[in-house]
């Protein structure tokens, strides 16, 4: 009786755990893939910073050059980036200096700056 009682319970104990590693596995891969998935949505861009308000900015970046070969002008883009409670700031943002921006686009299509480095 007390052999069956062992061996009974070993096979409980044994269940139990291929349970736990099974229903385990679903959680930890999705945890995975979710944290590459934001890794991999966040771009990081510098530009001057052109105008300041309470809860967003907006940058002009690089110089792209037009598509038109004859006029061969430069052209500015303007990037307006969000900012929360989540977004840390290294420097004061002020018209006329650089920062450097890592953000991500929303589900709406604007941007919400994760950090902001502005240069001294």
């Amino acid at each position: 009786m007390n052999k069956e009682r062992s061996v009974l319970l070993s096979v409980v104990v044994g269940v139990a755990s291929l349970a736990l590693v099974l229903s385990a596995s679903p959680i930890i891969a999705t945890g995975h893939a979710t944290h590459a998935q934001t890794a991999s949505q966040t771009q990081s861009i510098t530009g001057k910073i052109m105008t300041v308000e309470k809860s967003s900015f907006t940058i002009s970046v690089g110089s792209a050059m037009s598509s038109d070969a004859a006029n061969q002008q430069e052209s500015e883009r303007m990037m307006k980036f969000n900012v929360d409670r989540n977004t840390t700031i290294d420097g004061k943002l002020q018209v006329g200096k650089t920062a450097d921006v890592t953000y991500r686009e929303s589900g709406n299509g604007t941007y919400v700056a994760i950090s902001v480095r502005v240069a001294p």
